[in-house]
């Protein structure tokens, strides 16, 4: 699959149904929300990792200030704890990718397939549309030169 070209001689997408580069740039939308939501999953993975093995310096240092039964117990209670009922965040992860994460990216690059795999097309006929032609800035493409 392609990226939408913006040169004068690709696609336009008017060369398909309005209505369907319209319904697929709005499943690529969604698509991307999704990714910002995985991201964030992957966030919440580190940010607790990271908060477990600060809380196990916390345990150290409690137990150095002669605090034994603090200590004790957050070794016992909170290092390595499920944060959901038999999940560590990873699993958490694994199961959002397996059960959603996947399958939405499945049928948005089969969405794809509806406007000749091009990926972006929408935002690529916006770029068309509002772009100043020749000016610094506004190029269509990265090897394009203002003119």
């Amino acid at each position: 699959m392609s990226d939408a070209r913006l040169d004068d001689d690709a696609p336009a997408a008017g060369s398909f149904d309005a209505k369907t580069v319209e319904a697929v740039g709005k499943l690529t939308e969604a698509m991307e929300v999704a990714e910002v939501a995985r991201g964030h999953l992957y966030e919440f993975h580190r940010m607790s990792g990271t908060a477990d093995f600060a809380v196990e310096r916390a345990a150290e240092l409690l137990r150095g200030a002669g605090h034994h039964d603090l200590a004790d117990r957050l070794e016992q209670e909170l290092i390595g704890r499920n944060v959901l009922p038999g999940r560590w965040t990873f699993q958490i992860v694994e199961e959002y990718e397996a059960t959603y994460y996947r399958p939405f990216q499945a049928f948005e690059e089969q969405s794809r397939e509806l406007v000749g795999g091009l990926r972006h097309l929408h935002e690529a006929e916006l770029k068309r549309a509002r772009r100043s032609r020749r000016r610094p800035g506004h190029e269509a493409a990265p090897d394009e030169r203002a003119r």
